[in-house]
Parts: structure tokens; C-alpha cells; sequence
């Protein structure tokens, strides 16, 4: 008999299926040459929606320490993203009046790609990260990292030597928490008594309005709107108190939230125009989720379609980039190397890799030069115009650019001089 399945925040027996994107392996399990012929586990790619707090989750399959104890992402190999940290490390230490007095951690600190631009401020920073692989990267850059999963122990630990945050710090990582009520009540105990929790997702909203599904997979075991993440915050006596539409990842939120009792923390009216504009969405009724799994559908078919029309006319494909929301893509529209060859990715840590499931080879971008495809398809969609722009080349030889989501675009390159 399966066992029932219940949500993570409020323990509501999940019955209601937001989209279902068939078996997929995990989305970051990148396979050397050697483990080709190897059993390749897939999971289901179910994901299901809470009638009560209408959180959008993923069952874990598997654990954390299974997906992140050795992790083949690396923040720091998008420049756009660096700049985007960049900004917000100046901004914040000006606006949070951040000194050598301070204390900013940032949990799951990946390689350092954050914490570094606090460092000319002469700000003290501490990372926490369970990648040990990707956590060595920011120590041998000279930023001080813990390698562990965070949560109410180490937060407790932390606290006891008298480590609290001024500023606590998580990007992109609230949907990786499969102990989402453990993970926020850390967040109570680490941050200090006027300290400012900046935590920033993919919002929920954005995924569904602009088709985003391929931004599912099994690292993401939840997926937040403002106001399942104000409950969240809320019952652990934590209050959201504003928040900033992002156009990074496709769409994300930055939330600040500070604790109950702070009393100087207002609400502004960004937080309710959003509540607001995510009740007429219609996020705080079922009904609002029972119309994505359309799209989707729709958008499988016109991918197929393209690349199935390019291979009969004899034209080539080629891939741009191995991020695991391409994974997921190309693993439930089905498409292996006889419509899409190879891929490439600008990450060393990648490079000489399969995709998951698909098995489609990961070369360096040189390569694209090399054998001058008639299209590339940007799997990283949401970097399209970093990657149009430094992949202008291709227009050389009359290349063009596809982009998968919303829907298949084809874009022209701009001809180099």
C-alpha cells in the first residue's frame, strides 16, 4: 500500500496534481563516459499542490546529502548573476548600515559568488554550504565557510558562540529544503534580535505565467508564492515586511523579513499590492492551478515539432548550456542526440560530461565554432541575452538562436562587423 503523501509545511494530505512531467533522473547527475552503461535511476517528476496552504511541492525521493554533498553547479559562471550580487552586496550594506561590527552568513554560500563583494567593505562574512566540493572553491577565494546542511541545529550550534546574522542571506535556495518547518526555525534561532533575513526564489506566479516548468526538478522539492511563504514565516514567529519583484531566474522574489516582535519592521505596500495581484492570479484557490499542465502539453509539442522539421530538412541543432532545468526539458519532451547532437556549457566542471537520462555529450563552447550548427537552442532560457550577446559569432555563418520557453522562439544573431 503507497504511503500518504502529506505537505511539508502543514501535513494536509496531498490529492491534487499541479503537473505531472513523467520519470526524469536527477536533474545535476552528470555521467562521465564510464557510467554510460550503468542503471540510471529516474524518479517521478509528480508535483502536487496543498489544498490548505496551496504550497506547490515535490515528495522527496531522495535526500539532500544524496543531491548536494557533492554538486556540479557553480554560481560564479554567469556574469549577469555576479553583477546582479554585486549590486545587492553595495545596496545592502549601505541601506542595512552593514560596518566591520556587522555579521552577514549566507546559507547555501556555493562558491563564494555572493559573499565576495561584501569583503571590500570590510564587512565580516561566514558561508554555509553542503556542497564540499563547490564550499572549497569560496575557501581558497579567503571567505570563511562551514561545510553542513543548515537547519536548527547548526543554527543553535552558531548561536551558542555568539555567531548571529545582522544580515542572513539565501539565494535560490528555499525550494531546495525538503525540511521546510526545520530550515525556517534556523532562521529564527541564527538571526540576530534587529537582523534582516534577505531570501530570494523563483516566484510561483512567473513559473505559471510564463510556462516555466522546466524550472521543476527533484533539488526543488517546493515552489513559493508570497503568500504560502508568509504563512510559512509566520508560524515560525518571523515577518515578512517587504518584497521585490526580480527579473532574475526567469522571475523571482526577494523577500525581507525580520522578527515578529520588531516592531520596526512596517509593511510596505509593495507586500500587499503583490498579495493582491497573486489573489487575482487566483494562487489562493485550486481552481487558479488546474490550467498549467495546458501549456505545458503545448509547448512539448512545439518543441518537437521544430526539431523534428530541422532534422528532416537536413539543418543542425546544437545545444547552449547543461543547467538542470534543460534536463528536465529534454528529458520530458523525450529528445536525445538524433535531434539535439551534442550540448555545450562554459563550466569546466561540466565539459567532457552526459546529460542525465538523455546522454547527449557536454563539450566545451569552442566547439560551436568548430561545426557551426544552423541553430542553437538556449537551454539556460532565462540568460538568453548574456548568451546572445557573447554567442553573436554565429551569425557568421547565418546561425540562429531558439529559445524554448514561453514557447519556441527563433531569434536572428546580430552579424559581427
Amino acid at each position: 500500500m503507497m504511503t500518504e503523501l502529506k505537505c511539508r509545511f502543514c501535513g494536509t494530505p496531498l490529492e491534487h496534481i499541479f503537473i505531472d512531467l513523467g520519470m526524469t533522473p536527477p536533474s545535476n547527475s552528470y555521467l562521465p563516459a564510464d557510467k554510460l552503461l550503468a542503471m540510471e535511476p529516474f524518479y517521478p517528476l509528480r508535483v502536487f499542490v496543498c489544498r490548505e496552504c496551496f504550497l506547490v511541492q515535490l515528495p522527496a525521493y531522495h535526500t539532500s546529502e544524496d543531491i548536494f554533498s557533492d554538486y556540479a553547479y557553480f554560481s560564479s559562471y554567469s556574469d549577469s548573476w555576479l553583477d546582479h550580487c554585486r549590486k545587492f552586496a553595495d545596496d545592502a550594506t549601505e541601506k542595512f548600515e552593514l560596518d566591520d561590527s556587522s555579521q552577514v552568513i549566507e546559507v547555501a554560500s556555493n562558491d563564494g559568488y555572493l559573499l565576495q563583494y561584501f569583503k571590500p567593505h570590510g564587512v565580516p562574512v561566514l558561508g554555509i554550504e553542503p556542497a564540499a566540493n563547490v564550499a572549497a572553491a569560496a575557501i581558497d577565494a579567503g571567505i570563511d565557510t562551514i561545510v553542513a546542511f543548515f537547519g536548527t541545529q547548526l543554527a543553535a550550534e552558531l548561536s551558542a558562540k555568539n555567531i548571529q546574522a545582522d544580515l542572513l542571506v539565501g539565494n535560490n535556495v528555499f525550494a531546495h529544503v525538503p525540511d521546510l518547518n526545520d530550515f525556517v526555525a534556523g532562521f529564527k534561532i541564527i538571526l540576530a534580535p534587529n537582523g534582516i533575513i534577505s531570501l530570494e526564489f523563483p516566484h510561483l506566479m512567473k513559473l505559471m505565467e510564463e510556462n516555466q516548468f522546466d524550472t521543476i526538478y527533484h533539488e526543488h522539492f517546493s515552489y513559493f508564492s508570497l503568500m504560502t511563504a508568509q504563512k510559512v514565516f509566520q508560524a515560525h514567529a518571523l515577518k515578512i515586511y517587504d518584497v521585490e519583484e526580480l527579473p532574475t531566474h526567469g522571475g523571482s522574489l526577494r523577500i525581507l523579513a525580520g522578527h515578529m516582535d520588531n516592531h520596526r519592521l512596517q509593511p510596505t505596500s509593495r507586500l500587499a499590492a503583490l498579495v493582491e495581484k497573486e489573489t487575482r492570479y487566483g494562487l489562493g484557490t485550486l481552481d487558479g492551478y488546474t490550467a498549467f499542465a495546458d501549456k505545458v502539453h503545448a509547448t512539448k509539442r512545439q518543441l518537437l515539432s521544430f526539431l523534428i522539421s530541422c532534422h528532416e530538412a537536413g539543418k543542425t541543432v546544437a545545444g547552449y548550456g547543461a543547467p538542470a532545468k534543460g534536463n528536465t526539458l529534454l528529458n520530458y519532451c523525450g529528445i536525445r542526440e538524433d535531434l539535439l547532437p551534442y550540448t555545450v556549457d562554459r563550466s569546466p566542471h561540466k565539459q567532457g560530461q552526459f546529460l542525465p537520462g538523455t546522454h547527449i555529450p557536454v563539450y566545451a563552447v569552442e566547439e560551436i565554432e568548430k561545426r557551426q550548427p544552423d541553430y542553437l537552442l538556449i537551454l539556460p532560457w532565462n540568460l538568453k541575452d548574456e548568451i546572445m550577446a557573447q554567442m553573436a559569432g554565429i551569425g557568421r555563418w547565418g546561425g540562429r538562436f531558439v529559445v524554448p520557453i514561453p514557447h519556441v522562439q527563433v531569434f536572428d544573431a546580430v552579424k559581427e562587423q
